[in-house]
């Protein structure tokens, strides 16, 4: 009994001396960041070790909530979208660090100087985290936006259709911008270069409901209100109008001064409209009245944008490449930059999608897509106000016209990172960014013309894309066990 007592005191003894020394080195490895002129190394290695506990106990809770909830990420998502009184929103809900954020964390890259985070508040504070953010994967593909590496290895189960649902035709000018309804998973609209809008029901028989009419030049982005009863769009008229969907009419027109490139709903005080311009600003308005709230001004134009889950926080994309995190107020719509990341690549963003859980990140992501076909990849800290981490990118063919990517469904815990994106080939490509190698799994043939949209409903059974010259089509995906 003593041998085994003194055996057993043994293992002890060297679980916890693994256990001390596995803690010596991550204290190690974040007292041993690079350190810059104006940084405080021991500030900075004890804030690091706060922040990775603090991301490790956010991990341990979604993976619980994941679990019991145990429907996949459509019923994951419903269930931290619950309603909730925002009035009493005061802390994000989901947790990561700027670095190591999960299990996911690249080697680092010889052309990681080409990107730099930057904050407009507290650069002792994040500066010195740039020489880790500013880790990532360079995956390319520089003959094709599909590189033929689906038929070698097969199609992705997860990501296979089983035809057309339907197909829309009548427009006859490039469908710039589709949607499905918030949270619905039966009404899609588009709109197109001629200043339509067309509102269309998915039900038995596929339909348009509504032509709405009223913009001189292209619809460049538009949104439903969360109760699907208005849309807000954007145009390069340069003006802002807001529809009644019950009557098809339009019932506000708000007049700007430059071309508007992107809009959206606060995600939860509905009464609050956001929307950025050629002029280089983000705009709140109010949505009863149609009166400015708040400016805020940029270096380049704002051509795209998203709000995080919890509306604390926008993430816009610039004419020049760059991504901005900006806090904003729900109570009074004030507006403050946080922080930029920059590269490079001064190419206009086309996509800023933002997902409020990704496995490969441990918490919430961005996606970013700009037009010379850059694709980005982010891991987002909302607890410092949407610090960007970039976490990997892909290198896909340059484009002409302005061709928008999004994320697919996250089916289970052991699929992997998949987005989707049109491309000017006329082909819908599929990509896992988890496979340096063979990053294409499928693609959907089917149009004639390129492919400048795509987007999923909120059942995330059905894809639609469309064209250049007119041509929506609705795929239907192929049911799965997983």
């Amino acid at each position: 009994m003593e041998e085994k007592n003194g055996s057993s005191e043994v293992e002890i003894g060297e679980k916890d001396e693994t256990k001390k020394q596995s803690k010596d080195l991550e204290f190690l490895s974040c007292m041993m960041q690079p350190k810059t002129a104006d940084s405080d190394p021991h500030y900075i290695g004890i804030r690091r070790i706060l922040l990775h506990r603090k991301a490790d106990s956010g991990v341990i809770s979604r993976r619980y909530d994941w679990r019991c909830n145990g429907k996949g990420y459509v019923a994951y998502r419903n269930f931290i979208s619950k309603p909730r009184k925002w009035e009493n929103l005061r802390t994000p809900s989901l947790l990561s660090s700027p670095g190591n954020s999960g299990r996911w964390l690249p080697s680092p890259s010889p052309l990681s100087h080409q990107f730099e985070a930057e904050s407009f508040t507290s650069s002792r504070d994040l500066r010195s985290v740039n020489q880790v953010s500013s880790r990532r994967a360079s995956f390319s593909s520089s003959l094709s936006d599909g590189d033929n590496s689906y038929r070698r290895g097969g199609v992705e189960h997860a990501y296979s259709f089983v035809g057309m649902h339907c197909i829309f035709d009548q427009c006859k000018s490039s469908v710039t911008v589709l949607k499905f309804g918030h949270m619905s998973s039966d009404i899609l609209a588009y709109g197109a270069s001629d200043g339509s809008l067309t509102v269309c029901s998915l039900l038995e028989e596929p339909s348009v409901l509504k032509q709405l009419t009223g913009h001189s030049k292209d619809v460049t982005d538009f949104d439903f209100s969360s109760n699907n009863q208005y849309i807000a769009s954007s145009s390069l008229d340069k003006t802002i109008r807001v529809w009644e969907l019950s009557r098809g009419v339009c019932i506000r027109v708000i007049y700007g001064i430059s071309p508007q490139y992107c809009i959206r709903f606060h995600p939860v005080n509905n009464n609050f409209l956001s929307a950025g311009n050629a002029n280089k600003e983000l705009t709140v308005f109010n949505f009863s009245t149609g009166r400015i709230i708040k400016k805020l001004l940029f270096e380049d134009e704002v051509t795209s944008m998203d709000h995080d889950h919890t509306g604390q926080i926008i993430f816009c994309g610039d004419g020049q490449g760059t991504v901005y995190s900006v806090s904003m107020d729900s109570h009074t719509g004030s507006l403050s930059r946080s922080h930029r990341h920059r590269t490079n690549h001064k190419s206009p963003v086309t996509t800023v999608k933002y997902r409020s859980f990704s496995l490969l990140a441990s918490g919430p992501v961005l996606l970013t897509c700009t037009q010379d076909g850059n694709l980005s990849f982010f891991s987002v800290a909302l607890q410092i106000r949407g610090y960007l981490t970039l976490r990997c990118s892909l290198k896909l063919a340059p484009r002409i016209h302005r061709i928008q990517a999004s994320f697919c469904p996250l089916l289970s815990l052991e699929k992997g990172e998949y987005i989707v994106a049109g491309s000017e080939d006329s082909n819908v490509y599929f990509y896992d960014l988890t496979k340096p190698k063979h990053t294409c799994v499928n693609k959907l043939q089917g149009h004639r013309f390129p492919v400048m949209c795509v987007a999923w409903n909120h059942g995330e059974n059905l894809l639609a894309s469309s064209d250049f010259y007119g041509v929506v089509i609705v795929w239907k995906r192929a049911k799965t066990s997983s």
